[in-house]
């Protein structure tokens, strides 16, 4: 298990466990469609760790719009 999913931080961050597992899971597959990390170090991470570290950076939040979607910040790279 990763061990970030522990902290109750990112818990906090999300707004809960099951806004949480639906933020990694569309930012998952965003990624997995070919979407862009928002972070700068990726290389020999997983994509779950990519999008953990995206949580943890404030890269990515829930969009509370009429469907829920992942909304990302303009990277600066």
């Amino acid at each position: 298990m990763i061990e970030e999913l522990k902290d109750t931080a990112i818990l906090m961050k999300a707004g809960g466990r099951f806004k949480l597992s639906t933020l990694i899971q569309k930012r998952m597959v965003e990624l997995m469609e070919g979407g862009r990390p928002l972070i700068a170090d990726t290389e020999g991470k997983t994509t779950i760790e990519i999008v953990i570290e995206e949580i943890k950076q404030n890269k990515i939040a829930i969009d509370y719009g009429t469907t829920p979607t992942v909304k990302t910040k303009k990277d600066p790279f």
